[in-house]
């Protein structure tokens, strides 16, 4: 939520503010089930790292499982809210 504030108020002054937070609160939840889901994932098929490159770090699907969710769910916010006023 801090980060709404310091985006609408210092350099992202085109975006509302109520925008802003349903976008901060939407995010974070579905941040968090990007990740839960892929965890899911990961342990319905046994595996524990889906990467090599760095031992112990899960690979690249535990780089962007929050951006999975995140990012269709901004573009839609975006697209049919921001866009239609």
């Amino acid at each position: 939520m801090l980060g709404v504030f310091v985006a609408h108020f210092w350099y992202l002054k085109a975006l509302p503010l109520v925008d802003g937070i349903v976008l901060a609160v939407l995010g974070g939840f579905l941040g968090q089930m990007g990740d839960l889901c892929e965890s899911l994932l990961k342990r319905a098929t046994g595996v524990k790292d889906s990467g090599v490159i760095v031992p112990g770090h899960g690979g690249l699907l535990d780089r962007i499982d929050a951006l999975v969710f995140t990012s269709a769910a901004t573009w839609a916010y975006a697209t049919f809210v921001l866009d239609a006023r």
